[in-house]
């Protein structure tokens, strides 16, 4: 039950009969309040006021702040990826390779409390330049509400790996250059994009469906540059990182859901559930535990990362904040696929560019949608993210 070459294995023995199982997980305790959906927005630095200013949003159709479609992962307990990470394997670590998400039309909105029914979907093991033997695996999760609507639906795709391998390989030790110093005059280019870009549809005006166009541009949307500040943010607006806001839940009916289990993590970046019934901190993700390779250098450098850097949850927000931005108030986004290509380490800038690619007229949803590609690129021109997404606009 393992899979090896070159002299390393992936122990596989605690995956295999878990596939296809319904798993278990965090479970938010509160709803979401206002103040949760600020700090979401703030930290993927959405600056749609429909999500923020409360003045704002009593003017619009919603009568109030609504939380941002991609929310629902801020909502959710370990980033989204708990039923994609199923199994002990030893000495190894994680990172998000991409994520797929579906809406089903109903907003989040403030006093709303999030539901998941998770389960491990499957699993595959390939050769890799990063890491040698590596799984990727993939867990659904079904989002509802506290009235049992369906929210959105969602794929995550772990990439599991032996993290001493890949510090042996030191495959981005080999890619990446120096921090990047940005000059005054740089850092005045960017915050001008950024500026364009929040002006481009403030107003939350949708396009028609009608009047858009095979080739048309999506305005160019910049992010960054990033820093262990803007990761510590972004990681501090998931909601299970504050502590005591999470209970452990199980399915009905399975014998070994994997509640609060070893994934295996590498010495260094594991939990300590027992001290943390006194220190909270000592299962808080980023003082203790796996995400410490974000903000530390050191400790990226451990699981081959050899730089601190963003979260995969993180940039797929950044393409569905993107995708509604563009599509206003009467638009939702329905179907966006990310595959992630590399990570946003520190010091870089994320560029965002769509295109339409497509108008379908009789989609699957019942209603016309675009199709529209995105990518995200650094300032060194290498993709990060690409997608392929569905649109809904006014008709």
């Amino acid at each position: 039950m393992s899979e090896q070459s070159s002299g390393a294995a992936l122990d596989l023995s605690d995956v295999e009969h878990r596939v296809g199982q319904l798993v278990g997980g965090g479970q938010l305790l509160e709803p979401c309040n206002r103040t949760d959906i600020r700090r979401w927005v703030m930290a993927m630095d959405y600056v749609n006021p429909l999500h923020w200013d409360i003045g704002f949003g009593r003017r619009s159709k919603f009568g109030d702040i609504i939380a941002p479609q991609s929310m629902a992962v801020a909502l959710d307990y370990g980033h989204g990826c708990q039923p994609a990470c199923v199994g002990n394997i030893p000495g190894s670590h994680l990172i998000f390779g991409g994520e797929e998400w579906w809406w089903h039309g109903t907003h989040i909105r403030p006093g709303d409390q999030l539901f998941q029914e998770r389960r491990f979907h499957d699993y595959k093991v390939s050769e890799t330049k990063f890491a040698g033997p590596t799984m990727f695996s993939r867990g659904d999760t079904i989002h509802r509400n506290q009235h049992g609507q369906k929210i959105a639906t969602a794929r995550s795709t772990a990439i599991r790996y032996l993290a001493a391998e890949a510090e042996k390989l030191g495959m981005y030790d080999n890619q990446l250059s120096e921090l990047k110093r940005w000059t005054p005059t740089e850092l005045l280019e960017i915050d001008k994009i950024r500026h364009d870009w929040l002006l481009s549809n403030r107003d939350g005006k949708s396009p028609h469906f009608e009047a858009v166009s095979i080739g048309d541009k999506l305005p160019r949307r910049v992010i960054g540059p990033h820093s262990i500040a803007s990761f510590t943010t972004e990681y501090r607006a998931f909601l299970f990182n504050n502590w005591g806001s999470f209970e452990w839940t199980a399915p009905e009916g399975v014998d070994d859901p994997w509640i609060n289990q070893d994934p295996g993590w590498v010495d260094g970046f594991g939990f300590d559930d027992d001290l943390a019934l006194i220190d909270p901190r000592a299962r808080d993700g980023l003082y203790v535990g796996p995400s410490r390779g974000h903000i530390d250098d050191s400790k990226a450098s451990e699981v081959g990362m050899s730089r601190a850097y963003g979260y995969g949850a993180t940039m797929a927000a950044w393409n569905t904040d993107y995708l509604a931005f563009w599509a206003g108030h009467d638009g939702m986004v329905r179907h966006a696929k990310s595959d992630f290509r590399g990570p946003a380490f520190e010091c870089d800038v994320t560029f965002i560019e769509g295109e339409v690619v497509d108008k379908i007229e009789k989609s699957e949803w019942g209603f016309p949608v675009v199709q529209i590609k995105v990518r995200m690129s650094n300032q060194a021109g290498n993709t990060v993210v690409s997608s392929l997404n569905e649109v809904e606009l006014p008709y």
